[in-house]
């Protein structure tokens, strides 16, 4: 317990720090956390009839997230982010010289890591820039919103925990935790409007209620994946927290869907 609430600690002030030292940290940051996130994908689901072409798929979303990088900065224009696409369709091509039993399930896994691990921080740090110029409160507040909606619910699932959730994919998640943390996060929102401001009340209420119901069904997607390939954590680069995606498992599913609300109402 003491080790996890450490290396809990030391994480949030790096994230923190990450977002509020400015756009080039931001993107560059979260850049490579998104890569991490990729490769710890692959070598979690990858078994002897599984295998996703690992450095291939790693290197594609490193190049994709430079470019990504350099067009919010505005130092590329957004037609070069078709270099990305076409770096994707290599993965096929890439196949074809693999002696693998299943060359299309690898292509598979391959696309699926990007589509899971990758695409969802594009628009993580897309919330930095939302409007005419970078603004670390709406990615820091997102984060914010994120850890309370974890932190009510496992408060309120310990303390009033009685009716299961999805009990076959989490056995630990209950309705009772979903909706306080779904609460607690719209207290959150309230607060962070009077707090940040930039945008509206009903904004930050949005963005809670979105993150509380859709955060928690990121972490049960994420559960799901770890028990169709037989894994506890997705890996262990945090000690007693176990890997990346563990930890923003809520932000894969909440992030595009933040994202495209507030592109629609600013």
């Amino acid at each position: 317990m003491k080790t996890r609430a450490i290396t809990g600690f030391f994480f949030i002030v790096v994230l923190i720090g990450a977002v509020l030292l400015g756009p080039y940290t931001f993107v560059s940051f979260f850049s490579l956390v998104a890569t991490c996130c990729v490769y710890e994908f692959y070598r979690m689901v990858r078994t002897e009839s599984v295998q996703p072409l690992l450095l291939l798929g790693v290197g594609i979303a490193a190049l994709g997230f430079g470019l990504v990088s350099f067009t919010l900065l505005a130092l590329l224009p957004y037609s070069v982010l078709s270099a990305s696409i076409v770096a994707v369709l290599l993965l096929y091509i890439a196949a074809l010289f693999r002696k693998t039993r299943y060359p299309i399930q690898d292509v598979a896994y391959s696309l699926f890591g990007l589509i899971y691990a990758a695409i969802p921080f594009i628009f993580f740090m897309g919330l930095g820039f939302v409007g005419d110029s970078y603004n670390a409160y709406i990615p820091l507040g997102f984060l914010i919103l994120l850890w309370t909606n974890d932190t009510g619910a496992y408060l309120a699932g310990r303390s009033m925990g009685r009716h299961k959730l999805f009990e076959r994919i989490s056995p630990n998640k209950t309705w009772e935790g979903f909706f306080g943390g779904v609460v607690m996060a719209v207290v959150a929102g309230f607060i962070l409007s009077h707090y940040f401001g930039v945008l509206p009340l009903w904004s930050w209420v949005c963005m809670a209620l979105i993150i509380g119901v859709f955060g928690t069904f990121g972490d049960l997607v994420e559960s799901m994946l770890k028990r169709n390939v037989g894994v506890k954590d997705s890996g262990n680069i945090l000690p007693g927290h176990g890997g990346l995606l563990d930890r923003f498992d809520g932000l894969l599913m909440a992030a595009p869907l933040v994202y495209l609300f507030l592109k629609n109402i600013l």
